[in-house]
């Protein structure tokens, strides 16, 4: 069944948070951006951006002199919330989960039946669950997929976000999205608002798959620019020209 998306908030204004939230906004969506830099608030509000990011002001400025989109310091209430805030690594390489935490702290009091709540942040397998139980525990009046046996009325899920800054706002669009819902129907309800915005293919699984997901590829492409620095290295020390290396490389070649 479909259900109708009218307010939408994303929560984190930055290089992830601003283009997706703008982006939606210009879909004839209202979207309420929250972050708790009072900075990055006001500017936003006048419709100029604290990031660069190629046309992303042009944008900006259209949705908010249309009203489609305004920012605040905190959470209101709305249909879906779309978390996009930063998971550092700590000099013991352990994540640093306190913003993922508290964004979904804050908005913990505005929450209604029939919300979605998107995780988008990078995190360690089982995050989304754990959110989930956070929630429950703060709010035994709402029931949360994965917890108890009743049927839920709030839908979570975990959608990473797959963009390269200075291709953000064309990969927004057109890139594939993995959802993974902490049950089916989260899924599903997830893939209506990314359809909203989003032309690739949208793939559903569960929440810890999906969470494996991104941290499958953010590791094979660190893996990659590590590999590239050393070949680099080799033809510094070799004194060849390591583009020509690389495009020869990737010369393809006929299977056997």
């Amino acid at each position: 069944m479909s259900h109708k998306f009218e307010t939408i908030s994303v929560i984190g204004l930055g290089y992830v948070g601003l283009p997706t939230a703008a982006t939606l906004a210009s879909r004839d969506v209202k979207v309420i951006g929250v972050d708790i830099r009072q900075d990055a608030v006001s500017r936003i509000n006048e419709g100029r951006s604290h990031i660069l990011e190629p046309d992303l002001d042009i944008i900006l400025q259209a949705v908010v002199a249309a009203g489609k989109l305004r920012a605040v310091t905190r959470p209101e209430p709305a249909d879906a919330f779309l978390i996009a805030v930063p998971t550092p690594v700590r000099p013991d390489h352990t994540p640093d989960m306190h913003a993922v935490e508290s964004a979904t702290d804050s908005l913990i009091d505005v929450l209604r039946p029939g919300n979605l709540v998107v995780l988008e942040s990078t995190s360690p397998v089982g995050t989304t669950k754990r959110l989930a139980q956070l929630i429950a525990e703060r709010r035994p009046d709402l029931r949360l997929p994965g917890i108890g046996d009743d049927e839920p009325n709030i839908f979570m899920a975990y959608c990473p976000e797959r963009i390269l800054p200075g291709q953000t706002l064309r990969e927004l669009i057109d890139n594939d999205r993995i959802i993974g819902g902490l049950d089916r129907a989260s899924a599903e309800r997830a893939r209506e608002l990314y359809s909203l915005f989003c032309r690739g293919d949208l793939p559903l699984t569960d929440a810890s798959t999906a969470e494996m997901v991104k941290l499958t590829e953010n590791a094979y492409r660190d893996v990659n620019i590590a590999f590239a620095n050393e070949v680099s290295m080799v033809c510094d020390r070799a004194r060849l020209d390591v583009w020509s290396v690389v495009s020869l490389a990737n010369h393809p070649c006929l299977s056997a």
